[in-house]
């Protein structure tokens, strides 16, 4: 049986502002009416397969659970990353796992699958793998390489070898070419783009990696040798995790491995690393511009625009980005967007807020959206999932209006528990404990003005909470 092993970290940086630190691109929806996560999960419905394990930072723990709800899929659980380490230390955690939740005689089978990808045929991805599943159970180490479109400089290339059945024997892994040695690869045809995709036995993976980076087994099996659930979530020692080596996959074992083969597989793949890629998977009009949102276009050719929350409108533009979001706007020409992470190192040698957020930020309770902020006032809109709970917290430097909606809100004010209804508020002043509370069967949207000398959200002290934050 295959065990789809899904990695959902990242930093964000690269499809800023639409991602951010803490809302990284796997998360977003770009094209279509799920995410890329939602849709690497939604595309594995014809393989024989049990329920997918997660991989994503502790930071990330709750959106990427959430988006799993919301598509309706089950998880076999999802394993947080103390720290980030690479690829190839994240695949050993979940191989151990595996292996150590398999019963007697079964032989897991990994799916090795980045949540950041597009596919645009799903069918012809599914070929690959059951083409794919006799090497690995077999024992060989499966690589999918993508069919090259294009000479593209921004993917490694394989190289493939001796031809056996739906496989090649692989020759050379190469790192990103310029553009004359990329249309070489392209002439030659016997070259194929690195897509980050694997499939083989965990134990095989174990071996391997113990044969090559031997710390970074031992590491990562004392790090998960006890781990501790906390809800759906999976956490591995973080002292021990720390000291593990930093390596992608393919360093630590596939460029190695003796046993190591390539399946083909043309699906419309991008790993949409940037702008420009998802301008190139993208849907577009008469004008060769792809755009999605509230948007205007006159004489405008061969642009990505995507409106968030306003109107946008171009008027004699061409090969151009044009993102809106609530709290940023990027314009970038379409061949300088690998430059959009410069702009994210700015803002965090600046220490702004907006390479790590959104102005609408998601919390396991729900969300909030910070509509206006001032000197000494900041003001919310705030939504509460049925039956969820605020943590039992107070401020040292804010105190709190709350402005009741829709829904009903049960309000903890001090030594008192009330509800707040429709039309209704209550104030929370500063120093007291409270905690908001939806009881009820419809989201609770409320109004949140703050007022004081610090609005930061560092401010809270949780005496309780049942997501187990600090």
């Amino acid at each position: 049986m295959i065990l789809p092993v899904i990695m959902a970290g990242g930093t964000g940086s690269r499809l800023w502002p639409l991602s951010r630190e803490l809302y990284p691109k796997q998360f977003l929806t770009v094209m279509g009416e799920q995410s890329m996560l939602q849709q690497t999960v939604a595309r594995l419905v014809d393989i024989e397969h049990t329920a997918p394990v997660l991989i994503c930072n502790e930071e990330h723990r709750f959106i990427a659970a959430e988006q799993m709800r919301l598509g309706g899929f089950e998880h076999g659980g999802i394993i947080l990353e103390p720290v980030g380490r690479n690829t190839a230390p994240a695949i050993a955690l979940a191989a151990l796992q595996a292996v150590n939740n398999a019963t007697d005689g079964e032989e897991p089978i990994l799916l090795v699958l980045a949540a950041d990808h597009i596919i645009k045929n799903a069918s012809a991805f599914q070929e690959s793998v059951q083409n794919a599943l006799p090497f690995a159970q077999s024992g060989q180490l499966v690589t999918f390489g993508i069919v090259p479109t294009a000479p593209e400089t921004g993917y490694g290339y394989i190289k493939s070898g001796t031809q056996n059945g739906n496989a090649f024997s692989v020759s050379e892994f190469v790192e990103k070419p310029n553009l004359v040695t990329a249309e070489g690869y392209l002439a030659d045809g016997g070259y194929y783009w690195n897509s980050g995709m694997f499939l083989f036995k965990a134990s095989r993976y174990l071996e391997e990696l113990g044969k090559f980076a031997p710390k970074m087994l031992e590491v990562c099996k004392r790090a998960i040798a006890v781990p501790s659930k906390d809800q759906e979530f999976v956490r591995v020692d973080k002292a021990i995790f720390e000291t593990c080596p930093n390596d992608s996959v393919d360093y630590a074992v596939m460029e190695k491995s003796d046993d190591v083969v390539v399946v083909p597989m043309d699906a419309g793949w991008s790993d949409v690393g940037s702008f420009s890629a998802l301008w190139d998977v993208s849907a577009k009009d008469e004008n060769q511009n792809a755009i999605k949102g509230d948007v205007i276009t006159v004489d405008s050719t061969n642009n990505y625009i995507h409106a968030e929350s306003k109107l946008v409108s171009t008027v004699g533009v061409d090969n151009l980005v044009i993102i809106e979001t609530k709290d940023a706007i990027l314009v970038a020409h379409k061949d300088k967007v690998q430059d959009v992470k410069s702009i994210v190192n700015q803002l965090n040698a600046s220490k702004r807020t907006e390479a790590k957020l959104h102005r609408e930020v998601y919390r396991p309770w729900g969300k909030y959206d910070s509509i206006d902020t001032g000197k000494r006032d900041q003001v919310k809109r705030i939504t509460v999932k049925p039956g969820e709970k605020l943590s039992i917290q107070k401020h040292h430097h804010r105190s709190e209006h709350w402005i009741v909606v829709s829904g009903t809100a049960s309000v903890l004010n001090g030594d008192k528990t009330i509800l707040v209804t429709e039309n209704e508020s209550t104030y929370i002043p500063l120093g007291t404990i409270h905690a908001l509370e939806n009881p009820g069967k419809i989201p609770l949207e409320m109004i949140e003005i703050q007022t004081g000398s610090y609005l930061g959200e560092d401010d809270i002290v949780r005496f309780e909470d049942r997501y187990g934050r600090v």
